[in-house]
């Protein structure tokens, strides 16, 4: 499964993520540190694509349309097979990083209408509807309320 998603070309997406970097405060600095051969923990700079690294993976800044195409890639794709939450966020983690991303995933998904079709049950099945009792005289109401009924003008 990993595999397959792989294989897409990600050059223009990079060039965008380079791009936006320089554009995100947060990042700037520590690009700016790590510019000048000061160690950031856990950050590092690629030599060859002059991307900004966290923990070997590519951090990506906090444009929504980035992340977007990104998370789309790894989720919306025929190749990645529309997987549910846990497995897109390992497929996204694997190779990028960003803040919010655990709970960006979350969001996207649970509005993904392919996921929720495809979601397994986790709950017990409904049981069966019990009808009313049929009555038997003239002006008797059966009813059945859910919910408590609201008075209205001491009347309920």
């Amino acid at each position: 499964m990993y595999f397959a998603v792989k294989v897409e070309s990600f050059s223009n997406l990079m060039d965008s993520i380079q791009k936006k970097l320089w554009q995100d405060p947060q990042y700037r600095s520590i690009v700016q540190e790590l510019g000048k051969g000061r160690s950031v923990q856990d950050y590092s700079l690629d030599s060859s694509s002059q991307l900004l690294l966290f923990k070997d993976r590519v951090v990506v800044s906090n444009d929504p349309t980035i992340q977007l195409s990104i998370f789309q890639k790894c989720h919306d794709s025929p190749l990645a097979g529309i997987p549910g939450q846990e497995k897109t966020l390992k497929l996204v983690k694997w190779d990028f990083h960003w803040s919010g991303m655990t709970q960006f995933i979350k969001d996207y998904v649970s509005s993904c209408q392919q996921c929720s079709k495809n979601k397994n049950i986790h709950h017990k099945k409904f049981g069966f509807l019990k009808p009313l009792p049929i009555i038997n005289g003239p002006w008797i109401l059966s009813l059945n309320c859910h919910c408590p009924i609201a008075l209205i003008q001491s009347w309920s």
